[in-house]
């Protein structure tokens, strides 16, 4: 079970990326076949984002490979997520 907090933050983090990926201009959503996923991940087509705090990241260690832009700065540092790549989340 997922706290009010948790559900908060992946509500945001949606908004987020809807926004950052273009999703609410183009109001669609698009499905990766495993296919289409490698191909992106072959061209490095892929931005790997970690939202966690530094205090996540302590207490749970990081993902090699991911950048961490923590939640609470996003909104001064959208201009570090590119708009032209998949976005993955952890």
């Amino acid at each position: 079970m997922i706290s009010a907090r948790q559900a908060g933050h992946a509500a945001w983090i949606f908004v987020l990326l809807a926004a950052v990926g273009g999703l609410v201009a183009q109001n669609k959503e698009k499905t990766l076949s495993a296919d289409e996923l490698k191909e992106l991940l072959d061209k490095k087509e892929v931005y790997f984002l970690d939202v966690r705090e530094p205090k996540e990241l302590e207490e749970l260690g990081t993902i090699k490979g991911y950048v961490n832009i923590p939640l609470s700065q996003i909104e001064h540092r959208l201009s570090e997520i590119p708009k032209n790549k998949l976005i993955v989340t952890a």
